[in-house]
């Protein structure tokens, strides 16, 4: 039990360097020797649970989506909301999360599959539409909104992590939400709906992480 401990003690200590590393240089400048020594781990450790760069990635990307569990609503969209304005904080708090969305988006990394996160996330929100099919306008497929959505999502992160270093990104999912969602929601849930920039927080207070009032830790802005 105590070795397996270690174990996973380490491989999360290689995915948390090589997460940091993957963020401020991209997957191509990115480089084994340098994710070693951020780990401060030998190469067999790292090798014994990666074994390779792309291997590394990989779990990288996959790492991202153990995100907490939105809870459930008895709106389907409060709770398609919150599954977005949660993930845009775990972006502006968490650096595996921004390690991964910047691996998704690295135009660069030409021999790692990309496409995971974002069938993932059009598989989450396309899910959670069908739930909220009596909250949505008749003329909506579940489908085609997810896409939208998740399409969008990756362009506003874009934007906010060049402009601002994600500091502003909570503000501009709110934005974002506010003229998307007039065009699938019913006016009447709408009107309940809360959509706020602090919403993500709030969200992630709720099912068990930092509360609101914690400190945000974006960095710096880089190029995707």
């Amino acid at each position: 039990m105590v070795k397996q401990d270690r174990a996973v003690r380490t491989r999360q200590t290689i995915l948390a360097a090589a997460a940091k590393v993957f963020e401020e240089r991209g997957y191509q400048a990115a480089t084994i020797t340098e994710i070693l020594a951020t780990a401060s781990v030998t190469k067999g450790a790292l090798y014994f649970h990666f074994q390779s760069k792309d291997h590394l990635a990989e779990g990288v990307l996959a790492e991202q989506d153990q995100h907490l569990v939105v809870p459930t609503r008895n709106c389907k969209v409060q709770e398609i909301v919150d599954t977005v304005a949660l993930h845009a904080y775990r972006l502006q708090t968490d650096p595996m999360v921004r390690a991964g969305v910047r691996l998704s988006l690295d135009q660069q990394a030409t021999d790692l599959d990309r496409s995971g996160p974002f069938l993932r996330w059009a598989d989450v929100l396309g899910g959670l539409l069908k739930e909220a099919r009596a909250e949505l306008l008749p003329h909506v497929v579940a489908s085609e909104t997810a896409d939208v959505l998740v399409g969008s999502f990756a362009g506003v992160q874009a934007m906010s992590q060049i402009i601002s270093g994600y500091q502003d990104l909570d503000q501009r999912v709110s934005q974002l939400l506010r003229h998307i969602l007039p065009n699938v929601v019913l006016s009447s849930v709408l009107a309940t709906v809360d959509m706020g920039p602090g919403r993500g927080a709030t969200v992630y207070a709720e099912a068990g992480g930092l509360q609101p009032t914690d400190e945000r830790r974006p960095m710096a802005a880089t190029a995707s």
